[in-house]
């Protein structure tokens, strides 16, 4: 009996002095990692002031293929990859504002937004956008459209992605590049 009540309050001492501060340090661990994901946290020093929006006068588009799997093997095996998406601003004297970055599956359906506000790359910096191996959400035929703006004439912004996984002891990376989205004209009509 006596042992009993030893054990009982040793298991609440335990308790109280280890397992719940250690709860309380976990969860500030877990929000400050949750704000690492933040482009604006994680790419500070690429990142610069954004312009006043009235003189953003160039704008574009850009399409970029990802492959967040393969099918191999007459499509019986399916190879999940970790993809990269790299947004450089190709520019050497001015900041490329990032006003867009989402990403689509195979159907077509937005799986998720990276960006709830404009940020602005300095001149040579670069942004990344990470999905990991494990989420396959995106599938065989995913897809990142990236909007832009500027103050003027400049550098387009160079984008690709970079896929990388594995099967047993064999490894495969490959690469895709974004491309500008422009209105193709109907040739019968010129």
């Amino acid at each position: 009996m006596v042992s009993a009540i030893i054990l009982s309050r040793l298991l609440w001492t335990v308790t109280f002095t280890v397992l719940i501060p250690a709860m309380l340090v976990i969860k500030p661990a877990y929000a400050q990692q949750k704000s690492d994901d933040d482009l604006a946290v994680m790419f500070s020093k690429s990142l610069t002031s954004v312009p006043d929006p009235t003189l953003l006068t160039n704008k574009g588009t850009f399409y970029v293929p990802a492959f967040s799997s393969v099918r191999m093997e007459r499509g019986k095996t399916r190879l999940d990859l970790a993809v990269t998406l790299s947004i450089h601003n190709s520019s050497e004297t001015k900041p490329l504002v990032l006003n867009r970055i989402d990403y689509f599956d195979t159907s077509g359906t937005l799986v998720q937004r990276f960006l709830t506000e404009n940020i602005a790359l300095r001149p040579f910096g670069t942004v990344e956008i990470f999905i990991s191996r494990d989420d396959i959400r995106g599938g065989t035929g995913a897809n990142f459209i990236v909007g832009w703006a500027a103050n003027g004439p400049i550098a387009e912004p160079t984008l690709e992605t970079v896929m990388i996984g594995s099967i047993g002891t064999n490894s495969y990376s490959f690469t895709t590049q974004g491309r500008a989205l422009r209105i193709a004209a109907d040739k019968n009509l010129q």
